[in-house]
């Protein structure tokens, strides 16, 4: 049973690996490409006036990896006090990896149900006080992900914000990054068709996969299609979109393969 990954390349690797040394037949499909910022400058900007911020959200592991591939030269995180807010595993790796040290980062637990705005607010709602300025470092699409969470999200992220201004936060938003819609090769295209009916599973784990897919494969009717999506939004999402079977699950590895096996 084949297994489409359609993260964005930089992730897709990394799950791709997880699933085939569970004994899954993974292949890479991304049908989300990352581009840097449209306007460095402006993300420049942020950087040097990072003292001014108590708190920096960042939507996805790539809105991290954007927003440090531009820090100045010589400037060190440590040097700040802010707090770094993130919804799942990828993006709290993504900042270690960066330098944060893991007491500056909140977020959900590993084990928490999902990993979204709700759950990352659940965490930091007592720590926010009134008179904080939070900057939400976000990509230039209202993309819904998973362990990129929901806060990746239009409804996320603007909730969360709305959940900041509520308590008295200035919100401030940043773009550090271009989601755009894949150019697929002939190859890649026949793959698509393929495995839109032969019992190959799609893993989903953004709403905007599901919308890219539909665009560079119209007229592709998904009514003998599976996939399991890390979010119950992006499930209904791919559901939506007309595939016949979709499971909901969450995004750390062991549940990802529970599910997929539960497709067999």
């Amino acid at each position: 049973m084949r297994v489409i990954v359609t993260r964005p390349a930089p992730q897709a690797g990394t799950w791709v690996n997880g699933l085939r040394a569970a004994g899954l037949n993974a292949v890479s499909l991304p049908l989300i490409e990352i581009a840097g910022p449209p306007d460095t400058d402006a993300v420049i900007a942020a950087w040097q006036r990072l003292a001014s911020f108590d708190a920096l959200m960042f939507v996805s592991a790539n809105a991290v990896q954007q927003f440090f591939a531009l820090r100045p030269q010589g400037l060190q995180v440590s040097d700040f006090s802010a707090r770094f807010f993130v919804t799942g595993p990828g993006s709290v790796n993504a900042l270690l990896a960066a330098g944060v040290a893991r007491g500056q980062i909140d977020a959900p637990d590993a084990l928490a149900a999902q990993f979204d705005s709700e759950a990352l607010w659940a965490v930091v709602q007592a720590r926010v006080l009134s008179g904080w300025r939070v900057l939400v470092v976000r990509g230039n699409t209202g993309a819904q992900s998973a362990d990129e969470s929901s806060a990746a999200t239009g409804v996320g992220r603007d909730w969360f914000a709305a959940r900041l201004s509520g308590q008295g936060a200035a919100v401030e938003f940043l773009v550090a990054y271009e989601r755009r819609a894949p150019q697929l090769s002939a190859n890649a295209l026949a793959l698509v068709q393929v495995a839109a009916a032969d019992g190959s599973v799609w893993l989903f784990s953004s709403s905007e996969a599901v919308t890219n897919l539909g665009s560079v494969a119209t007229g592709q009717s998904w009514s003998r299609a599976r996939a399991v999506a890390t979010h119950p939004r992006i499930a209904s999402a791919a559901r939506d979109a007309g595939f016949a079977v979709v499971h909901a699950s969450r995004p750390a590895l062991a549940d990802l393969v529970a599910s997929i096996e539960s497709l067999a």
